[in-house]
């Protein structure tokens, strides 16, 4: 019995120094190692592992999740794109529609400005006796951009899986038109609203540098969806890189034209 005893205490005392003993691993940031970070980027999980679209993620303002994502897709377009997960259309189509609205806009504040500094006497003379076309202007051109730049995108999105396709991935549509949609945040980044955002959030250095991240972006970025979505790399991402070339010049042309008459039609309408 005293042996007994002595075992049975010598089996309390192994536990208590090993208290994890039977405690499955943490789960920590594939990032920081960090059991206790909630996410290094917007877009990981604490594991690493499955991505999550800070737009698509409750919790926060409206704006916040925007800007969240389309930091991310600009300044971390790589890891961004080839950790894009499937899922639905529609808050990608969503936030493709608000990005491109609010850059167009922006865009078109832009330009007034610049005519206002520029031709300052013909700019006068149109607020003060042509208000109304102007505004027929900004109400054609601004919804007309920014659907334009929403089809670009889209197509090139579809443009990718297609060539993937015909390079003997498996099709992979709605998660390509994901990354077609998401990819309107650069327009949101790299236009005025947002080097003036970053600037603002991250410095002047930050928002100098949006220049230099916008040469070869989408290249960079298609590649490396590729690589995530289809495990195309190399030579055997070419046809999908033309494919998607030609769709964006296309629907481009397409939509400039269409841009240019709804222009026409709001100026002499």
């Amino acid at each position: 019995m005293r042996i007994a005893r002595d075992r049975n205490a010598q089996a309390r005392v192994e536990s208590e120094e090993l208290p994890d003993a039977d405690v499955p691993a943490a789960v920590v940031c594939a990032l920081c190692g960090n059991a206790d970070c909630a996410g290094c980027r917007p877009e990981l999980t604490r594991s690493g592992v499955v991505s999550v679209v800070a737009w698509e993620r409750p919790g926060t303002t409206g704006f916040a999740r925007l800007w969240a994502t389309a930091r991310a897709t600009t300044l971390d377009a790589e890891a961004f794109f080839a950790s894009l997960p499937d899922g639905p259309i529609t808050p990608a189509l969503r936030f493709a529609v608000v990005s491109e609205t609010i850059a167009a806009a922006a865009m078109a504040v832009t330009a007034l400005a610049a005519l206002a500094l520029f031709a300052p006497s013909w700019m006068a003379h149109m607020f003060l006796h042509e208000s109304g076309t102007l505004v027929r202007l900004a109400a054609a051109g601004i919804p007309s951009l920014a659907g334009l730049l929403v089809a670009a995108h889209a197509a090139h999105g579809w443009a990718l899986d297609y060539g993937a396709g015909r390079s003997g991935a498996r099709r992979a549509t709605r998660r390509a038109l994901r990354f077609g949609l998401y990819a309107a945040g650069w327009d949101l980044i790299i236009g005025p609203l947002g080097v003036v955002v970053l600037s603002a959030k991250e410095g002047v250095r930050a928002a100098m540098s949006v220049a230099w991240v916008g040469v070869g972006l989408p290249g960079r970025s298609a590649r490396a969806f590729l690589r995530g979505c289809y495990g195309l790399e190399g030579s055997a991402a070419r046809p999908a890189m033309r494919a998607s070339w030609v769709a964006a010049a296309i629907a481009t042309t397409v939509g400039a034209v269409a841009v240019i008459g709804a222009f026409l039609a709001a100026l002499f309408s």
